[in-house]
């Protein structure tokens, strides 16, 4: 296996968890040998435009048979009647960060049509590739996909920078998210304002151009509770930024409502930072035991709660920092998934 063609939707550079993903094993494979050929489709996902549907029709039609088809599930998901049309001389792998239908905020009438889009897709795969074993017992459950098909390949982590401890004034707070209602910036806005007693300020780094409805909501609830001085929208950031932050901070927060994975709270272990999250999705299985606090999903008196232990209790906070410490001596790094994952395109 030399050659692989890695269909995504959009530009594989855009600045969120999954697409992160896409180029680590992108990357990991060509570092590897593999001949990776990335195909940026046109047009809109995951409910389709016709730019999208001719985008995936003519990017299938142009793989050679005896190569390795590797499709991200947001650009797949959403177009069985063209996976379906492929799949005959295609042999395809599906990589599924979280079932479409389990997005924050969607119609229940949208919900169905994914849902039933992407158990027909799936039905295609060759393989389907997820990034937790919640995902896996997820598209189980939905019947989306059979066990004997799924295969688990975790995200790793790129060396880190130790975050700064018992720092002195405010206490950094750090947000690393896409402002999407699905990561909950609106809640932690609201959980903050229940602490605003308290000495801190908060970063919120992240793609504010995904959804604009979303981002110009999150500016307001910052203005409404008179926070401006305190929360600082940032936007997207590269890699070099995005670990200053990082090693500036003194807590993680995340307060998302539901993760396929959580990327985020992976690489704030691997800075050694104390974590205030949530249980939703697969959360509740990545976050290390010990490493901070975590709360039910759209939880903000909880949540609230748990930023004020944390702010105010600089022992628990070194405590839960020694315990993300030791948490990362247990994680993956990308090399190694790369490879893991290069084996399932291999078999």
């Amino acid at each position: 296996m030399r050659q692989v063609s890695f269909l995504v939707a959009g530009a594989i550079d855009q600045p969120t968890g999954g697409y992160f993903y896409d180029r680590a094993i992108v990357g990991g494979l060509r570092s590897d040998g593999i001949d990776v050929d990335v195909i940026e489709l046109d047009g809109v996902f995951p409910v389709p435009d016709s730019a999208a549907i001719s985008a995936l029709d003519r990017a299938l039609a142009a793989c050679a048979p005896n190569t390795s088809i590797v499709i991200d599930g947001l650009a797949a998901g959403g177009l069985p009647e063209v996976v379906e049309r492929h799949a005959a001389n295609r042999s395809l792998v599906v990589l599924v960060h979280h079932p479409l239908c389990d997005e924050t905020g969607l119609a229940a009438d949208t919900r169905q049509r994914l849902l039933e889009a992407e158990r027909r897709t799936l039905a295609c795969a060759a393989r389907v590739v997820v990034t937790s074993q919640f995902t896996a017992r997820r598209l189980v459950a939905l019947n989306l996909a059979e066990e004997s098909r799924i295969t688990v390949v975790e995200p790793g982590v790129r060396p880190a920078i130790q975050a700064r401890t018992a720092s002195q004034g405010p206490c950094r707070l750090l947000c690393v998210a896409s402002l999407t209602p699905r990561k909950g910036h609106r809640l932690l806005v609201e959980a903050l304002a229940q602490v605003a007693d308290l000495d801190w300020r908060c970063d919120f780094v992240g793609d504010d151009q995904r959804d604009a409805n979303e981002a110009r909501a999150v500016r307001e609830a910052i203005e409404h509770h008179g926070l401006a001085e305190r929360i600082r929208v940032h936007g997207p950031q590269d890699s070099e930024s995005i670990d200053a932050h990082y090693a500036a901070a003194d807590v993680f927060v995340l307060a998302s409502y539901y993760e396929g994975y959580g990327m985020v709270i992976d690489e704030a272990v691997a800075h050694g930072l104390p974590i205030v999250t949530t249980t939703g999705g697969a959360l509740a299985d990545t976050f290390p035991t010990g490493a901070g606090m975590s709360v039910a999903p759209g939880d903000a008196n909880a949540l609230a709660q748990a930023l004020r232990t944390l702010i105010d209790d600089a022992e628990q906070r070194g405590c839960a920092a020694a315990a993300a410490r030791s948490a990362r001596a247990r994680q993956r790094d990308w090399p190694a998934v790369a490879r893991r994952f290069a084996a399932v395109l291999a078999s």
